[in-house]
């Protein structure tokens, strides 16, 4: 994903319709610019068999990518089996004796309590160069005759410039997990939140249930928000209102307060569609017997009976239980983009902007992040490059809670998280400022 990102935005930032140039490392003095930086991708199921028993194509089938954990947190073989102990739980962050990620960004994870073989979040962090950017000509072209109301070229800023890069990014990952499903022989999907700083503006991309809030002088600034069936039921529904085929005549885009019965046929009951956030009723008609599009509350929401998220990458193959409908019309690529101007507001070495996979947001509200900021950065110089480290180490603690007769527990004795939880900590001032 970083890479496609990358790739889309050094492309924009070099001359208009040249290739992207080569990105240099961040060792080298001489880049000219500096696009920007980056970070996360949590993945939310493995990677499963195409067909277990099933005889081996008769092409080669590239090969499949062993699992690894980011490589910035230099594990040893041992280390990474200490990572993978579903009973120890031990929290991983890069080592102090090697080199610190970007601007003294934190980053801290540990494995889920026994859901899954592996740590199925996944993280990069990376500085990007691009060598050489001209400014691509924005003069007015000339109206045609006839064209008046095409008086003049619509403008188009930097900042949307940007947006669209990150969101074509996202769309063209998607389409790659969907050719390369057949080369790999594997399936699944993942959320993806992706955070690019250039030119002074810090861009936050979202497409799934991790999310990300900057704590500013003790503010909370949301900066995504989650996609959830409940989250997005109105787009849901207004897809299957236009397209009720992809329905399959198992499901109705209405919602109603509970499952509709037979004997209910005739009688009036509250409801709502796709153009509604209120309730009124309706008289129930056969349709109306079908399976809701979207079902339950809070987590345990599904979309179609099957997902708990309504955006992503890949899932291309997922298809509804027990039925041939698939589930990726429902289930958009497409991100949800917010932009953050870091010029306008001078920051201190206590604002940061936190990152965090679903098993950090499960238990732990934007409040009790703001406190958690405050409590840890408060006991660390502000120049200390460390604090941000241990701030992100205390997120993940705090969401994985102890382990207790009963499982894992935090302090109210409510179960803590059984999810992966991956964090990051991106400070924005102080020693980890922009340049």
């Amino acid at each position: 994903m970083l890479n496609r990102v990358r790739s889309a935005v050094a492309h924009l930032v070099s001359s208009g319709g040249a290739p992207p140039p080569r990105p240099k490392s961040p060792d080298l003095p001489n880049s000219t610019s500096a696009p920007p930086a980056a970070p996360p991708q949590a993945p939310r199921s493995p990677p499963a068999r195409a067909g277990s028993g099933s005889a081996a194509p008769a092409r080669t089938v590239e090969a499949r990518a062993s699992f690894c954990r980011p490589t910035f947190l230099q594990l040893s073989p041992g280390g990474l089996r200490r990572a993978d102990d579903h009973a120890g739980r031990a929290v991983q962050s890069p080592p102090d004796t090697g080199r610190r990620l970007p601007w003294s960004t934190g980053y801290a994870e540990v494995i889920n309590s026994g859901k899954s073989r592996h740590n199925e979040d996944q993280a990069c962090c990376e500085v990007v160069y691009v060598e050489g950017r001209r400014s691509v000509s924005g003069a007015p072209r000339e109206p045609s005759r006839g064209q008046s109301c095409w008086s003049s070229q619509k403008e188009v800023t930097h900042e949307s410039l940007v947006v669209g890069a990150i969101e074509n990014a996202f769309q063209f990952m998607d389409e790659q997990m969907a050719r390369e499903r057949h080369g790999h022989q594997v399936e699944g999907g993942c959320c993806a939140l992706v955070v690019v700083y250039l030119l002074g503006k810090v861009y936050v991309a979202n497409a799934g249930d991790s999310r990300a809030i900057i704590v500013r002088n003790g503010e909370i600034i949301p900066m995504s928000r989650e996609f959830t069936p409940e989250t997005e039921r109105q787009r849901l529904q207004m897809l299957g209102f236009l397209k009720p085929e992809l329905l399959g005549g198992e499901f109705t885009h209405l919602e109603f307060p509970r499952r509709v019965q037979p004997k209910e046929l005739g009688q009036r009951m509250l409801y709502r569609d796709q153009n509604m956030t209120g309730w009124a009723y309706k008289k129930i008609e056969l349709e109306d017997l079908r399976f809701p599009l979207v079902c339950g509350e809070g987590k345990k929401a599904r979309m179609m009976a099957t997902i708990g998220v309504t955006r992503g990458l890949g899932d291309h193959n997922l298809r509804v239980c027990s039925s041939t409908l698939p589930i990726k019309p429902f289930l958009s690529s497409f991100p949800e983009v917010r932009v953050y101007d870091l010029t306008q507001y001078e920051h201190c070495p206590d604002d940061v902007l936190v990152l965090g996979t679903d098993g950090l947001w499960d238990v732990t509200s934007d409040c009790e992040v703001a406190a958690t900021v405050d409590r840890v950065l408060s006991a660390y110089e502000p120049n200390d490059p460390s604090r941000y480290t241990a701030l992100a180490q205390a997120l993940v603690l705090g969401a994985r809670g102890t382990p207790r007769d009963r499982g894992w527990r935090l302090p109210n004795n409510k179960l803590g998280s059984g999810d992966d939880i991956s964090v990051f900590v991106i400070p924005l001032g102080g020693p980890g400022s922009y340049s």
